[in-house]
């Protein structure tokens, strides 16, 4: 991969982790004084290949130099802020960056379907503050600037979120309680780096990780951990903090769902792995209790819960809102595991779930497109009128499933194996259920587009017709990678373990 890192001039390939956050940062305002919503999405455009292309810059960089400490403004850390990037955040970083752009493309004809066109630059401008805050939260090295990140990110979000009333009111309501529980989670986060600040006199996260290591914990060290876990735990929709995601999910616009639910609780989850890991030490007591007795106990029973209530849901987004919070429960499982393996496969699970889901979302916003779907009994006959985008939401929903030949099997089967190493059969047997009531709430949805016979309109039957090539095409893109990477896992394994090594060395 070392190529990667000679796609850029040396110049400015030397500042491309400020870079990686400045360009959207700087663009948002831009995008917001566009005379319209086409000129912004091209402004956002440019934008989101600038971060995909620094992002793969920087993992070049990573396969040879291993580490890269970018000091802001030349002061060293832990006076300065330090942006650090590793094995473990330049996945997220590429992930943030192919599915932000894929998200763009397929923006252009759903934002204009849902938006209003005087609203639409202001649109694209808070899409991008968005974009800044995720991409800010992964690369810090500051406990304080992740604070700072989430709360950009978050703030855009509610009003992306709350931008969705133009086609369902809900959305506003949606958003006010995003917005209440989102800060809870913001503040519990908050308390908690304040309390490490107290302990340690530091911000910087190896530079805390430093002091903790020399010093030993207090209970104020303990503290500060329950109070981060909880916040984090929020963000990322870990069961049952995971209240604000459904109606987040089901009434947001289109673009912003799949967005969303591709990017946003994934960079909770990593902030989460890098606080446990990087910060504290995933053997000191309090810390090694949490892996099974919070971790693997709450995601294990996240994975059945919200499984059983995403099959009682009418609405498809609903249902796949419930579903993803399902998808975090295999992700703290693989937390939960506690051991290299376990790690791994959370991970992997992790990349994979990104891409079920943008093809999910996406393909349920060109049904909207095409036909205002909102029900499942509005899924009726797609396969046979929108044969494309039925495809693509089929292959994805097997992936969700588990079913062999698509990459939902491989981490499914890579988180197996580590909750066998460690005995524990009750963690497979749990995989296993859950993956069943997928299959019931997937096969429901899946029976309906090609079983059932699609409505006609005035007695005649619906045409065969295509979504919007922009909407295709991404879509498209996510559909055949849960298939490609079945056959060539060995990219997303090798980051995926070389995240967990990272984090644990032979542990």
């Amino acid at each position: 991969m070392e190529f990667l890192a000679h796609l850029l001039p040396a110049a400015i390939a030397a500042h491309a982790p400020v870079l990686l956050v400045v360009v959207p940062l700087i663009l948002a305002p831009v995008a917001a004084l566009m005379p319209n919503g086409r000129l912004a999405w091209g402004v956002s455009l440019l934008a989101v290949i600038a971060v995909a292309i620094l992002a793969l810059v920087l993992m070049g960089e990573i396969s040879s130099a291993g580490v890269i400490s970018y000091h802001l403004g030349g002061w060293a850390p832990p006076l300065g802020i330090e942006y650090r990037v590793d094995a473990l955040n330049v996945p997220i970083l590429l992930l943030v960056g192919l599915v932000g752009l894929l998200c763009t493309i397929y923006a252009l004809p759903t934002v204009a379907d849902e938006i209003e066109p005087g609203k639409r630059a202001m649109f694209y401008a808070a899409f991008l503050v968005c974009f800044t805050g995720l991409l800010g939260v992964t690369i810090t090295g500051d406990a304080f600037n992740v604070f700072v990140f989430l709360e950009v990110s978050s703030l855009a979000t509610y009003a992306l979120v709350a931008m969705g009333g133009g086609k369902d009111r809900r959305a506003l309501t949606a958003s006010y309680n995003y917005l209440i529980l989102g800060t809870i989670g913001a503040t519990f986060f908050v308390i908690g780096v304040g309390f490490l600040y107290m302990a340690t006199g530091t911000l910087n996260m190896a530079d805390i990780a430093r002091v903790l290591a020399e010093n030993g914990h207090t209970r104020v060290t303990e503290a500060a951990f329950a109070f981060i876990v909880v916040g984090l735990g929020l963000k990322a929709a870990m069961f049952p903090l995971h209240v604000w995601l459904p109606n987040a999910y089901a009434f947001a616009p289109n673009f912003v769902t799949a967005f969303l639910a591709s990017t946003a609780t994934k960079v909770a989850f990593y902030v989460l792995i890098r606080f446990v890991f990087s910060v504290f030490h995933p053997e000191v007591s309090f810390v090694a209790i949490s892996f099974t007795w919070i971790f693997a106990v709450l995601g294990t029973v996240g994975m059945i819960v919200a499984s059983v209530q995403a099959i009682f849901q009418n609405d498809p987004r609903r249902v796949l809102a419930y579903s993803s919070v399902a998808q975090v429960g295999y992700m703290m499982l693989g937390l939960g595991i506690g051991t290299q393996a376990g790690l791994s496969a959370g991970m992997l699970h992790l990349m994979n779930h990104a891409m079920m889901k943008g093809a999910l979302f996406m393909a349920l916003g060109a049904f909207a497109l095409k036909f205002g779907v909102r029900s499942m009994d509005s899924l009726n006959g797609l396969g046979r009128t929108m044969p494309v985008s039925a495809s693509a939401f089929t292959i994805a929903g097997l992936s969700l499933v588990g079913v062999p030949l698509t990459v939902g099997f491989t981490s499914k089967w890579y988180l197996i194996l580590a909750a066998l190493d460690r005995d524990w059969w009750w963690a497979v047997a749990a995989l296993i259920l859950s993956s069943l009531l997928a299959l019931v709430y997937v096969g429901r949805m899946l029976m309906a587009i090609w079983m059932q016979e699609p409505p006609s309109h005035q007695g005649k039957a619906m045409k065969t017709t295509m979504a919007p090539w922009a909407a295709v095409v991404p879509m498209s893109i996510l559909a055949i990678a849960n298939v490609y990477f079945f056959f060539n896992a060995a990219p997303l394994v090798y980051l995926a373990r070389t995240a967990a090594e990272a984090m644990m060395g032979g542990r």
